[in-house]
Order: structure tokens, then C-alpha cells, then sequence
């Protein structure tokens, strides 16, 4: 029997064991190290987002004292015409009627959207449970 075209395992070579706890081991420390790479990153984001808001916020802010100076520049246009009191009491009344109508349209789009319960994923979530007990009892 020959053996040139065969190859002999050498002893440099490692038993399949030994290669697939190294395997193991050494995709857990990728998983490992890929997990706190994320975690940096998203808290980078985080602190971005947080600046972000932090704007929005404060230019929420000056939109609404915007809107306020607005409101009492539009009682003084009406005061060169009528009185300060029925200038200020129609401003108010529109405001008061453009709040109700906003009001309406908020309280329609709650009514459509249901319960807050993600329905879908409950439903979804309950088809894989019996799924998994039909196939157990298989």
C-alpha cells in the first residue's frame, strides 16, 4: 500500500476540539467587541439626539413667544379701529375656535387609531406560541 496520495496528520496539526473551542471563544469576543462598539456609537447618537431635542426645545420656545407677540400685535391693529376690549375679546375668540377645531380633529384621529396595544404583534406573537405547541406535540 502506498501512501503518496495520501496525507498523514501531523503533530503541529490541532485536534477539531481544541479548533472549535478556539472558534467558539474567539466569535464570542467578536460578538463581545462588536456590542460595546455599538454601545459607543449609540451613545454618541444619544448625545446628539439630546442636543437636538435640546434645540427643537428652545426653539418651541421662542415660537410660542413669537405667537404671543403676534396675538397682542393683532389686538393692537384692531385697537386703532374699535376698543381695546372687543379688539382683544375677537382675537381670543378666533384663537378659542382654531383650539376647538384642533381639539375635534385630534380627538377624531384618536378614536381611529384604536387601542394603544400593538394588536398586530400580539396576534403574531400568539400564532408563533401555538405554532411552537403544535410542533411539540408532534
Amino acid at each position: 500500500m502506498s501512501t503518496a496520495g495520501r496525507q498523514t496528520p501531523s503533530t503541529s496539526e490541532e485536534p477539531v476540539g481544541v479548533l472549535v473551542s478556539r472558534a467558539s471563544q474567539q466569535i464570542s469576543e467578536l460578538v463581545r467587541e462588536e456590542m460595546l462598539l455599538a454601545r459607543s456609537e449609540m451613545t454618541e447618537k444619544g448625545k446628539r439626539f439630546g442636543k437636538g431635542g435640546g434645540l427643537f426645545g428652545a426653539a418651541g420656545i421662542v415660537g410660542i413667544l413669537a405667537a404671543q407677540a403676534l396675538v397682542a400685535t393683532c389686538i393692537a391693529a384692531l385697537a386703532l379701529a374699535l376698543p381695546l376690549w372687543a379688539a382683544a375679546l375677537i382675537v381670543t375668540v378666533v384663537l378659542a375656535a382654531v383650539a376647538g377645531m384642533a381639539a375635534l380633529a385630534g380627538k377624531k384621529q384618536v378614536a381611529r387609531a384604536g387601542t394603544p396595544a400593538p394588536e398586530q404583534t400580539i396576534n403574531s406573537v400568539k400564532a408563533d406560541v401555538a405554532e411552537v405547541k403544535e410542533r411539540v406535540h408532534r
